[in-house]
């Protein structure tokens, strides 16, 4: 009889040891031998966080503020408006720099996503259109394009062209902006590389002029 009480008694301890080593809280395994780095301090994505109101962990963007090295894009939306907004007013970023390691970037970057239906000289007579697996690809001599424009348009697509948003960089784009310009170029009235970056670059210090100048006129005003 006292040996039965005896494990009876080891049984309910045992199992109650056990119930307490374990946790109610999923981020707690109770007990444990050794946990090292099981669990680091940093907080998980989407895990609640204690130290806001809300409890949540993923917070957005303070309003009004762009993450540094991303370039924000909302004020062009994907309409036919947006395309006009952006041919009309868009500018290369200052930190692209306009000489012939980009514009030979850029045009890797074309070889690769645009070439095969915009042809190599930009004619429209890429490989796809020699098969006729599409038809009617205008050539950049016959389009009123600007970087602006051809930014917006490898973001969002138009006509047939879909969206490349996904396979360049806002800063891809721009380089693959800077070559279509030469390409452009070339196919209205010639012109080398070396002239289309040099045109680029003087287009650059002019734009820094314009932006000291409105900086000097703003800070006097």
């Amino acid at each position: 009889m006292l040996r039965k009480n005896f494990f009876a008694a080891f049984t309910l301890i045992t199992g109650g040891l056990l119930v307490l080593s374990t946790s109610c809280s999923k981020q707690s395994p109770g007990w444990e031998y050794m946990p090292d780095m099981y669990r680091g301090p940093a907080i998980e994505a989407y895990q609640p966080n204690s130290w806001f109101a809300d409890s949540m962990g993923a917070r957005k963007p303070v309003e009004g503020t762009i993450a540094r090295g991303f370039m924000s894009y909302e004020y062009y939306p994907n309409t036919n408006e947006g395309y006009e907004l952006a041919k009309a007013n868009m500018t290369m970023p200052s930190n692209i720099k306009r000489d012939s390691i980009t514009l030979a970037e850029g045009a890797k970057l074309y070889g690769i996503f645009c070439g095969h239906c915009h042809g190599e000289k930009g004619d429209g007579n890429g490989i796809l259109m020699q098969r006729e697996k599409f038809l009617g690809i205008p050539s950049y001599a016959t389009r009123e394009i600007t970087p602006g424009s051809i930014f917006h348009v490898i973001t969002y697509g138009k006509n047939l062209m879909g969206s490349h948003a996904s396979q360049v960089t806002p800063e891809e784009r721009w380089e693959i902006a800077m070559h279509v310009m030469k390409l452009r170029q070339q196919l209205v009235g010639g012109g080398s590389e070396g002239t289309a970056a040099s045109q680029d670059t003087t287009a650059a210090a002019a734009d820094s002029t314009a932006a000291s100048s409105n900086t000097n006129d703003n800070t006097q005003s």
